[in-house]
Order: structure tokens, then C-alpha cells, then sequence
């Protein structure tokens, strides 16, 4: 565990594909630092966190898209390139033997504004009584579940932005 002693590194830059760590040849042997975020954590640009090795992260990035797994954040002036990563969280697996019951259920939970993970057999959102009574009583299996999460963005996302779930 890191000491609280020592600053936290201040993250300021979202790095592009294919750039580098920063100029300091030194972070370039370095493995990069590993930063796990639920779903609704990663909306959160600024604010502290901790890595997984307990390193203090200060995130103070400009507006923007929500952080997505892979995004690679960085100092101002080089320092450790830290990746972030989907924590896993409490989810609810939604199936239908009928996919019309399953584009319904989508539909309905849309119209609630619920975050959701669209798959082409499956939903995935997270834990609510009420909704899985909801989903159970309009005749979809509901399975409980821990895992990454990773919801579609909304629909004024920036389009360049993409998400990077699988979709089987």
C-alpha cells in the first residue's frame, strides 16, 4: 500500500490511442497503473480515487464522454500512464425465450431511463427489486450476477466515441 504521505498524481490529459506515456523516458519501463471504476464512477471526471495498488489519483479532467474501460489518462508533464478498467458490480442478466419479449423489456426499461448493457440475447443492468419483479412478472428469467458493466451511452454521446463491450 502506497503511504498517504506521498501527493496524489494529478491526471489532467485523456490520451489518444497510440500515444505514448509522456516525454519522461523513465515512466516508459513502468507497467501503467490500473484504475477500477463502476459504471456510474466513470462518469465522474474530476475527484479523488485510488488505484489498485492504492496509488492517490486526483482525476481533474476537461468535460467531456464518460471514461471507458481502456482510456488511458496521464500527468500534465509525463508520470505514469493510468488505465482504467470496469470495476465489477452487482448486476441483474435478463433473458427471453422470445426476443419480441425481449425487445419489449428493453423498451419499457428505456422508457424509465435505466442504464442498460444490450446484447443481442441478453440485457444487463443493474440490481432493483422492483424491476426484476417487473421483468419476472412480464415472463423473463432474471439472473443475479457480479461483473463489469458497461452501458450503452446515451443518445447524445459524442458520436466519435465508442464503446468497447463485446456484442456476440
Amino acid at each position: 500500500m502506497v503511504s498517504d504521505a506521498i501527493a496524489p498524481l494529478v491526471l489532467v490529459r485523456h490520451l489518444p490511442p497510440g500515444e505514448g506515456p509522456g516525454p519522461d523516458p523513465q515512466t516508459l519501463a513502468d507497467p501503467p497503473l490500473r484504475l477500477l471504476l463502476r459504471a456510474d464512477e466513470r462518469t465522474s471526471l474530476r475527484g479523488h480515487r485510488r488505484s489498485a495498488c492504492g496509488r492517490d489519483l486526483l482525476l481533474q479532467l476537461p468535460r467531456g464522454a464518460a471514461l471507458e474501460p481502456g482510456d488511458r489518462l496521464a500527468p500534465e508533464a509525463g508520470g505514469p500512464v493510468v488505465v482504467v478498467a470496469a470495476a465489477g458490480e452487482p448486476l441483474m442478466v435478463v433473458r427471453a425465450g422470445d426476443p419480441l419479449a425481449l425487445l419489449q423489456a428493453a423498451y419499457h426499461l428505456g422508457n424509465r431511463h435505466v442504464a442498460m448493457e444490450l446484447h443481442r440475447d441478453e440485457l444487463r443492468l443493474g440490481v432493483d427489486n422492483v424491476l426484476e419483479d417487473l421483468l419476472r412478472h412480464r415472463g423473463l428469467t432474471v439472473e443475479r450476477t457480479v461483473g463489469p458493466f458497461l452501458p450503452e451511452p446515451g443518445a447524445y454521446e459524442p458520436a466519435g466515441h465508442a464503446h468497447s463491450h463485446r456484442h456476440p
